[in-house]
């Protein structure tokens, strides 16, 4: 019992020892499950944002200010081969606390499927268009139109569900048929 206690209190000594050493500025970013994590350095000037759908390492990570999606995409090490270049603007500036789905090109569903998804431009079409996507009825296609009008275009998918009547679960069922351009 005695070598029990003695063994870990040898433990939680050279635990200390070892977490004194490690950089209090330097943090692990925070990860969905099945994400891949890398660190990075944080500071006054960072932000903290999420990234998902077609990237090859989703998750969040601490970026400077001032940083696009361009960045935080090859920080991601890139896309992949089906994500859909319509779907994001890589030119975009982050802010903290921001979090972006890279939504695919073809149905990942459909390993066999040659013709890409169809997809509506939540920028561009108009109410009978966006109504073609299952979720999306006369009310919310006209919710996204006077959205846009009054507002301006929408810089990322995820914006659309600053629109009345378009919440979390609405914005899961369209975000692999909508696009910004």
């Amino acid at each position: 019992m005695v070598k029990i206690f003695a063994a870990v209190l040898i433990t939680a000594v050279v635990m200390i020892i070892v977490f004194q050493f490690i950089d209090p500025n330097v943090s692990q970013p925070l990860v969905g499950s099945g994400a891949s994590t890398s660190l990075v350095s944080s500071s006054a000037n960072s932000i903290s944002v999420s990234i998902s759908g077609e990237v090859t390492r989703p998750g969040t990570y601490i970026l400077e200010q001032n940083t696009t999606l361009g960045d935080l995409i090859s920080l991601a090490s890139g896309t992949t081969t089906n994500a859909d270049d319509a779907a994001y603007d890589t030119s975009y500036l982050l802010e903290d606390s921001l979090s972006f789905y890279i939504a695919p090109k073809y149905n990942n569903n459909d390993a066999c499927s040659m013709d890409p998804i169809s997809k509506v431009n939540i920028n561009g079409d108009d109410e009978a268009t966006l109504q073609s996507v299952g979720s999306i009825g006369s009310t919310i296609a006209k919710a996204i139109v006077s959205y846009r009008t009054s507002k301006g275009k929408f810089g990322r998918i995820e914006d659309v569900k600053k629109v009345n009547g378009i919440g979390n679960a609405t914005f899961e069922k369209i975000k692999n048929y909508i696009r910004l351009r």
